[in-house]
């Protein structure tokens, strides 16, 4: 049955690092993974929850701090509201709409509704996915999504489930499908030091992606530390201090690795 509300936690208009031309990203709370290098942790949690404000409150001890929330209920129509206003950008720059998260997979009902009002009024749709859902979920939004930006991390099953909380059968079982159905797909790897990025990784992704056939570019994506000072507000542990994010020769390194593959790759997203 359709749905009409859901819960996000932010909007971001004129992005242009999720998906081609000009997008609006919106970010749905709630993921079933629990990467160790998450810069958006306060995705995670499927409610709405309480963060440290950024602005301390001054007094005598200076201990108290203001409390935002992060995450609301919103409708159908309240998104569409904010997709419409730039409507005029996506038609100039062959842009649209991409839903992120968190894991917009985790609510079906209300993301199949706004694909299909997307579609109605003629919006490009991107979904940015970790992949782990059930076949039948996928089933329900995929005939309305036009791209698919669709993360892959670790080959080995254990180390997925080790860095990430699950394994990563279902999500390649998933991305075998979405081929099947002659989607287009961008894969997305985190480039993590020591964790994503080892040889022995590299060369299975590469090996793997090679023969698939949906498969339109691979981004590499850095890691960075932007999340860290999320964690400190939320109160969650972080678990990579002492990882820096990986040198530009590094990048490249892995680049060309994976086009050996005659695969089409691009650093960043």
């Amino acid at each position: 049955m359709p749905k009409e509300t859901g819960v996000i936690f932010d909007i971001k208009h004129f992005a242009v690092h999720d998906g081609p031309g000009i997008r609006t990203t919106v970010f749905f709370k709630g993921c079933p993974l629990s990467c160790w290098w998450c810069h958006n942790p306060e995705s995670k949690n499927s409610n709405p929850e309480k963060i440290e404000s950024t602005s301390m409150i001054l007094s005598g001890t200076g201990k108290k701090c203001d409390k935002d929330i992060i995450g609301r209920e919103v409708q159908v129509s309240d998104v569409m509201d904010e997709l419409l206003k730039d409507v005029i950008f996506y038609d100039e720059s062959g842009g649209g709409v991409t839903f992120s998260g968190g894991e917009s997979l985790m609510q079906p009902e209300f993301l199949a509704s706004l694909l299909k009002e997307c579609k109605k009024n003629g919006i490009h749709t991107c979904i940015d996915t970790s992949g782990y859902a059930s076949k039948q979920i996928l089933d329900t939004v995929i005939d309305n999504v036009d791209l698919f930006l669709y993360d892959l991390k670790l080959m080995m099953n254990e180390e997925h489930e080790k860095y990430t909380g699950v394994g990563n059968e279902i999500i390649q079982q998933n991305l075998e499908y979405i081929c099947e159905k002659q989607k287009q797909v961008v894969v997305r790897i985190p480039i993590i030091p020591n964790i994503t990025d080892t040889t022995g990784n590299i060369l299975q992704l590469g090996e793997y992606v090679s023969g698939l056939n949906c498969i339109i570019r691979v981004d590499l994506l850095p890691y960075n530390q932007m999340g860290e000072e999320k964690y400190r507000r939320l109160g969650k542990q972080y678990l990579l201090n002492n990882i820096s994010p990986p040198s530009e020769e590094r990048m490249f390194q892995i680049k060309e690795k994976l086009e050996t593959f005659n695969l089409k790759v691009k650093i960043g997203g």
